[in-house]
């Protein structure tokens, strides 16, 4: 144990210190938990809207999880460069709605259907242009919100 690297603002030798901090957690955890909630609930629901049948491209994941990686990239620009939000609204927004709407446990999944149903080049192509579409879509989300908080500061300097 003396190997592991120590957080020397942490002195975890004090029993009531280490139950604080597993306490403080609980509140993180019930956020993302209810975040999570509405994620997957809404999650759901577009999968309804928006059926795919097995060996299909898989359309509707692949637009869930690049609207969620938008909505991300705009929603962690906000609140890390723009606005000074309650601790809990990061983790509840980000890592719970997002975090349960977005979906890499059915993107897996289908990529599995897909290989199974004999579309191979298919699953490959998804694989890819899931990752590159997220990507995307992140760094616009990043890019397009910090050039309105510019154009927004630029405007109240003038």
């Amino acid at each position: 144990m003396a190997d592991e690297p120590i957080d020397p603002d942490v002195d975890l030798t004090d029993a009531r210190r280490r139950h604080e901090l597993r306490r403080s957690h609980y509140g993180v955890l019930a956020v993302v938990a209810a975040g999570g909630m509405i994620g997957t609930g809404a999650r759901y629901g577009a999968g309804l809207l928006w059926p795919t049948a097995p060996v299909a491209f898989p359309w509707a994941t692949l637009g869930i999880n690049v609207s969620g990686c938008l909505l991300i990239g705009i929603l962690l620009v906000a609140l890390t460069e723009a606005w000074t939000a309650p601790a809990w609204v990061r983790p509840f927004f980000a890592t719970g709605v997002l975090g349960g709407y977005t979906t890499f446990s059915t993107y897996c999944v289908d990529i599995e259907r897909l290989v199974s149903g004999g579309r191979a080049g298919t699953a490959l192509g998804y694989l890819a242009a899931t990752v590159l579409a997220a990507l995307a879509a992140v760094t616009a989300g990043a890019w397009i919100t910090r050039r309105l908080l510019a154009r927004k500061t630029a405007r109240r300097t003038r």
